[in-house]
C-alpha cells in the first residue's frame, strides 16, 4: 500500500481518502461514492473530471481519445486511470448527485453458475449464485465484475436481475470470436463452476425522485441492464410510462420477446418496439425494420420532457443520444452505458 492523500469532488464537497496504489475510481467506489463511469478502463470518458488544486497525478494507460493531450494539459482527468500522489480537489463535470450519495459500496465474492444457455447465436444467458458473502446489494441497472477463471483478468457484465433474497444474479452476455470471457462461457463453463466477483458498479440506475415519461433504447446485451430496470419496476409498481426501443440486425438475434410482450401486461404504459436493421424475407417480420435510431425518430415526433436511458454499443449510444437530443431530451435527462469491448487501446497513452 502506498501513501494516502485527501481527494474533493466540487461542487458536491465530498471528500474521500486515496491510496497511490489505487485510482480515484476505485477508492471513491470502495468507500461507497459512485461517481459516474463507463469502461473504467480509460475509453470512454464517461468519468472525465477537471483538476482545480493539485497537479501530482500519475496515469495508468488510457486511450487519448478518452484524454487527448490538450485536455489534459488544460486540467482535464480521468478518474479511472489517475493515481494521486498529493492533496486534490476535482471538479466533476458528469455527476447525480442522488447517485453518488446514494452509492453502495463495493464487495467481492464467490459464485457459482446455475445455468448457461444460449439465447441467440451469439448471446448466452447467464444465472449464477451467490456462495459467499451472504449478500452483494445492487441497484438495478448495475453491473458486476467476473473474473475470467485460471485467469488475473475481470470483465464487466451488467446485471439483468433485481436485489433478491436467493442471491441469483441473470446476465445476458454477448459471446465475441475469440473472446477470453465469451469462449471459456460457450465451449468450457459448466454448472457448479465457481467465479470470483465484485459489485456493484455503474450509475445507470433509475431516477427515483423523477416522474418523467421513459424512453429507452438498447442494442445487443445492452437487454440486460434495460431489462432490470424493467423488471425492477413491474416489481415495484412504478407507474411511469416507458417505450423500449430495441435494436437488432435479424430475427436470429432477438431474445426475451415473450418476457417483454408479459411486461407490456404487467406494467402499464409500458410498450416493446423491436426492430431489425438487416431484416430479410427468411425473418417473415411483421415489425418495425430500420436502425432503431431511425425508427425512434420515425414514430416519435417529439420527446420533450422525458427521460431517457440509452445502453449498448459505443456508436449506437452515440446515435441514439444525438437522436434523443434532436427530439427534445435535455442532455441532463440521457443516461447512458456504453458497452465497450476488452483489448489493445488505441493509441493509449
Amino acid at each position: 500500500m502506498g501513501e494516502k492523500h485527501t481527494v474533493r469532488f466540487e461542487p458536491v464537497g465530498i471528500e474521500i481518502e486515496v491510496d497511490e496504489d489505487q485510482n480515484i475510481l476505485r477508492a471513491a467506489a470502495e468507500q461507497g461514492v459512485q461517481l459516474m463511469h463507463g469502461c473504467k478502463e480509460g475509453q470512454c470518458a464517461a468519468c472525465k473530471s477537471f483538476v482545480l488544486e493539485g497537479e501530482d497525478i500519475e496515469y495508468d494507460s488510457y486511450s487519448t481519445f478518452a484524454l487527448p493531450d490538450y485536455e489534459k494539459e488544460e486540467g482535464s482527468t480521468l478518474l479511472c486511470r489517475a493515481h494521486a500522489y498529493e492533496d486534490l480537489t476535482i471538479e466533476l463535470l458528469n455527476y447525480d448527485e442522488e447517485v453518488i450519495r446514494s452509492g453502495l459500496p463495493l464487495r467481492p465474492g464467490t459464485v457459482e453458475i446455475v445455468s448457461n444457455e444460449a439465447v441467440t447465436h451469439d448471446m448466452r444467458h447467464l444465472v449464477v449464485r451467490l456462495v459467499e458473502p451472504t449478500e452483494i446489494k445492487f441497484f438495478p441497472g448495475q453491473y458486476m465484475d467476473l473474473r475470467i477463471p485460471g485467469s488475473d483478468e475481470w470483465r464487466s457484465f451488467s446485471m439483468a436481475t433485481t436485489p433478491n433474497r436467493d442471491g441469483r444474479f441473470e446476465f445476458v452476455i454477448k459471446v465475441y470470436p475469440d473472446g477470453r470471457f465469451g469462449t471459456w462461457l460457450s465451449q468450457e463453463a459448466a454448472v457448479g463452476d465457481r467465479i470470483e466477483v465484485e459489485a456493484p458498479f455503474g450509475t445507470f440506475t433509475l431516477r427515483e425522485n423523477r416522474t418523467s415519461d421513459l424512453v429507452f433504447v438498447g442494442g445487443g446485451a445492452g437487454l440486460s441492464s434495460i431489462l432490470g430496470l424493467l423488471r425492477s419496476m413491474a416489481e415495484r409498481g412504478v407507474e411511469r410510462r416507458a417505450t423500449f426501443y430495441y435494436g437488432a440486425r435479424t430475427a436470429k438475434d432477438l431474445c426475451f420477446e415473450k418476457e417483454l410482450a408479459q411486461l407490456e401486461v404487467d406494467l402499464p404504459g409500458f410498450t416493446f418496439v423491436p426492430a431489425l436493421s438487416e431484416a430479410s424475407a427468411d425473418d417473415d417480420w411483421q415489425g418495425e425494420t430500420g436502425l432503431i435510431t431511425e425508427v425512434l425518430h420515425r414514430r416519435e415526433p417529439s420527446l420533450t420532457g422525458r427521460d431517457a436511458y440509452v445502453c449498448g454499443p459505443p456508436p449506437m449510444v452515440d446515435a441514439a443520444i444525438a437522436t434523443l437530443t434532436g427530439l427534445g431530451v435535455s442532455e441532463h435527462n440521457i443516461f447512458f452505458d456504453k458497452f465497450t469491448t476488452t483489448g489493445e487501446k488505441e493509441d493509449a497513452a
